[in-house]
């Protein structure tokens, strides 16, 4: 009796607790529930037991001895409401068993198991107390046997409990579906691809996702151009001023060859190089390139003709897939540039605006009239290689400098006769220009004066121009297909006469670039079919092997060098941008 009074008070400790769902009736002897028993079954029970007593009054000897004629009819009687008894106590019984079965589910489920200590794994389950299981017990599942209860310290902080919190185990409050997502890769043909195995079928979201992402990166290898972080040199830098540390780095982050040949002489004579796919074989224009001009990176390149398309390719020589095409509804593109830091294309036509096209966020904003000025063409601009000025030809011999930030006009320069091409030198502190007069100009743009003129020996009109990424040369070029060298100090000391005059085309020359270490000059005519030729610089000869018998450039009308001279492209009057691989070099 003492256990079971030490229980019952361990139960009215727990019920008070809870709340109001119970009794404070005593339990029967042998019968306890937290939940009261059903006081209908109570009455029942009492109402057999009274009968129980009456039926034991009637075989009293006095009432025996009133009936002994009916001894056998009472004995009779007797037996059957003993066995009616007894087979309702046996019903009753089991009725109340099963009851209380139900009711320890379900104070289990509400409170937990009281009787029996939880065994983690498994489903917890209501213990009989008459089989003597303690009325208590101590929780030492989490401490491996230790007493690890938790003690109230004023001193103990938020940290602290956070740090008691890291090693136990959460369930996540949030699945992704697509973690639980499964993918048959075997139903549809372009997905077998994925599969490891040959009879692979199913996978789960997250690898389908991996293996999209590997496939990718497998067939577009060279996409490094969509890095925006991707630092660039700097046009005048050489590897001597970079610190031991980025060159260890930049090394191990390639598989490049350690020796490259690069910095050996190119030879003059013969040119080695190969014809590779259009570089806009999977979309050529439907009308002449006017402009083609390499990314930074080397690996994206811009293609604008009369179509009023601009469209960018990736560059990789095999199949040169193409990015985006964007449609100029109303103008004609002319020329189309990249900014040198490589955020911005520059585009304009025979209109009185002109058009950027922001490759961050692939937006086109329309830009002019420029205030002030009533030029009905703005078809030739030259960007000067810090990304800050924009150098538009004007009319009668004016030269508009316009902000490539703001977009607004900063400035006019204005030279004799009209002019007809630009150059810019130094880094974008100067500017080279010439025209109708012969004369070759050179412009300070820190205090937007002319610094010096010079005669274009033998030059009656010039209208092109270009200088090396050091500024130590520049060319001309002359509507009777003449080509001077010069070297940019010596004709700003006085001396006129140039390096050498190349005679190889007949009709004006029309475009004109050096590569990036200046050993190749590219001069072109858009009015002579195979009007092309390659200048080795250094001994200023015209290699004799190019554009060869095999080859065709019809009437080209642009070309660019990529950042690294490891490919050429041509565009022509044809719709096509032409490819080529110069061996000498091992870049793009």
């Amino acid at each position: 009796m003492g256990r079971l009074q030490a229980h019952e008070k361990l139960v009215g400790f727990v019920v008070g607790c809870v709340g109001p769902l119970t009794s404070t009736r005593p339990f029967p002897s042998g019968k306890m529930s937290l939940i009261s028993q059903n006081p209908i079954q109570k009455r029942r029970l009492e109402t057999i037991e009274a009968d129980d007593d009456s039926d034991e009054g009637l075989g009293s000897p006095v009432a025996a001895g009133a009936e002994d004629g009916n001894e056998t009819k009472s004995e009779k009687r007797k037996k059957e409401k003993k066995r009616k008894k007894a087979k309702a106590l046996e019903a009753l019984e089991e009725k109340e068993n099963k009851e209380r079965e139900e009711m320890k589910l379900l104070e289990s489920s509400l409170f937990g198991s009281l009787y029996a200590p939880p065994q983690f794994g498994t489903e917890v389950e209501a213990v009989d107390p008459d089989k003597g299981v303690p009325s208590f017990f101590m929780d030492r599942s989490g401490g491996d046997g230790e007493d690890d209860l938790p003690v109230y310290d004023e001193g103990l902080s938020s940290e602290d409990e956070g740090d008691d919190m890291v090693g136990r185990e959460r369930k996540p409050a949030w699945v992704d579906e697509e973690e639980v997502t499964e993918v048959d890769i075997s139903k549809v043909a372009r997905l077998r691809k994925l599969r490891k195995e040959g009879d692979e079928r199913v996978i789960s979201g997250k690898e389908y996702e991996a293996r999209l992402r590997g496939q990718h990166a497998k067939l577009n290898r060279f996409a490094g151009w969509a890095d925006l972080d991707r630092k660039a040199p700097l046009p005048g830098s050489s590897h001597n001023e970079s610190d031991e540390e980025g060159r260890v780095d930049d090394i191990l982050r390639n598989n490049d060859e350690l020796v490259v040949k690069d910095n050996a002489k190119l030879l003059p004579d013969m040119l080695g190089f190969s014809r590779l796919v259009d570089a806009n074989a999977q979309e050529p224009s439907s009308g002449p390139i006017n402009s083609v001009q390499f990314h930074r990176n080397g690996q994206l390149m811009l293609v604008a003709g009369l179509d009023k398309h601009l469209r960018f390719f990736q560059i990789d020589g095999k199949r040169n897939p193409k990015i985006q095409s964007i449609f100029i509804e109303d103008c004609p593109v002319h020329k189309a540039a990249f900014l040198p830091d490589g955020s911005e294309v520059i585009l304009s036509g025979r209109r009185k605006f002109f058009y950027s096209f922001d490759l961050v966020n692939a937006a086109v904003s329309k830009i002019g009239p420029l205030t002030g000025r009533e030029e009905k063409s703005l078809e030739h601009f030259e960007i000067s290689p810090d990304s800050k000025t924009i150098a538009f030809i004007g009319n009668e011999g004016y030269i508009l400098l316009i902000s490539s930030k703001t977009k607004q006009l900063i400035g006019t320069l204005k030279m004799n006769g009209n002019v007809r091409s630009l150059a810019f030198a130094d880094g974008g502190n100067q500017l080279l220009s010439s025209g109708g007069d012969g004369h070759v100009y050179h412009w300070d743009l820190r205090t937007r004066k002319c610094i010096h003129k010079g005669t274009d020996e033998g030059s009656l009109a010039g209208i092109s121009l270009c200088t090396s990424p050091d500024s130590s040369l520049f060319a001309t070029g002359s509507t009777s297909g003449i080509v001077n060298v010069y070297k940019r100090d010596d004709f700003l000391g006085g001396k006129r006469k140039p390096l050498k005059t190349i005679e190889n085309l007949t009709t004006e020359i029309g475009e004109m670039k050096f590569n990036h270490d200046a050993q190749v000059l590219a001069i072109s005519s858009r009015k002579e079919r195979n009007g092309m030729r390659l200048v080795h610089v250094p001994s200023l000869t015209v290699f004799q092997n190019w554009p060869g018998p095999r080859f065709s450039l019809h009437y080209p009308r642009c070309l660019d060098f990529s950042p690294g001279s490891g490919f050429l492209s041509v565009g022509h009057a044809g719709g096509k941008v032409l490819l080529y691989k110069l061996h000498h070099y091992q870049n793009a």
